[in-house]
């Protein structure tokens, strides 16, 4: 009886300590995972390209300013070529106050990067007026990206493609939109394109019509609680099938930050706040 007792003792001890170190140490601090692609690709001139992708922030959730600042920091520390945020800016249980939203201007604004920043909205977002959005990502320099694209040039004149997908879970991605750029003159030349989405389950249907190099998307946190099997209960619709760091599908490779911020638990277990640097370097065949 007391050996039983002891271990119900020692059980309890040890599932108290998770959920602590989960709510409290889980969910603080910030990681950079750093990946190094090799493409034959990406034109010459862009070649060590670098890029950051940061996602799922959930303002106000548990992450606050003093978040984001360090999340800046990190980012300006690493003299980006392009910045990209995948969406879920603020949680969907939370209300920005003026004071708040220009804190977050303030702190996004403060994001350095040679040839711009990108953003994409997210489940969350849509649970706010698209205004707000706009009206921050605009005075902050992000261009919002909604079905649409843009072309980043270099010296010589050769280009990569950067298109954004609206959300997926709200019926609003629409990637032959984004790609009508590509149908209407004869742009071979541009032979390097990344597409940001929030939700990466939409994948498929765009691998399935269109060759993508790059692929950034958030969402899935990569599993808050990052345990097998356990963490399938927490992968919202749109990352059941894509969840993971990385994928290569065919041609294209897939990155899904696990974000910074928390979705319906406050919890994250082995799987602390991150940013992903990307190198891009050009390799011959």
């Amino acid at each position: 009886m007391k050996k039983i007792i002891r271990f119900l003792l020692i059980f309890f001890l040890f599932v108290t300590i998770i959920i602590i170190y989960s709510r409290y140490g889980g969910t603080t601090g910030l990681i950079t995972k750093e990946y190094h692609l090799d493409s034959t690709t990406i034109p010459s001139s862009f070649d060590g390209l670098k890029i950051v992708h940061f996602s799922d922030l959930h303002y106000l959730r548990v992450t606050n300013a003093d978040t984001l600042k360090k999340v800046v920091d990190e980012i300006n520390l690493i003299n980006p070529d392009l910045v990209f945020f995948t969406g879920d800016l603020i949680d969907k249980d939370y209300q920005l106050e003026d004071k708040e939203k220009n804190e977050l201007i303030n702190l996004l604004s403060n994001i350095q990067s040679k040839y711009g920043k990108y953003a994409v909205l997210g489940n969350h977002d849509y649970t706010k007026e698209i205004e707000l959005f706009t009206d921050i990502y605009t005075a902050s320099n992000f261009n919002l990206m909604q079905n649409t694209y843009d072309i980043i040039p270099a010296k010589d004149g050769s280009k990569i493609f950067i298109g954004g997908l609206d959300s997926y879970s709200n019926n609003k991605a629409d990637i032959d939109k984004v790609m009508e750029y590509f149908k209407t003159e004869n742009h071979e030349d541009i032979p390097y394109k990344i597409i940001l989405i929030h939700e990466p389950d939409y994948t498929d249907k765009i691998i399935a019509k269109y060759d993508v190099n790059l692929l950034l998307a958030g969402h899935s946190h990569n599993g808050q609680i990052n345990i097998p099997y356990l963490k399938n209960l927490f992968l919202p619709y749109g990352s059941r099938k894509y969840y993971k760091n990385h994928y290569q599908i065919k041609d294209t490779d897939l990155y899904i930050s696990s974000g910074i911020g928390l979705s319906k638990i406050n919890f994250r277990l082995f799987n602390k706040p991150s940013i992903n640097f990307y190198r891009i370097n050009k390799i011959t065949d």
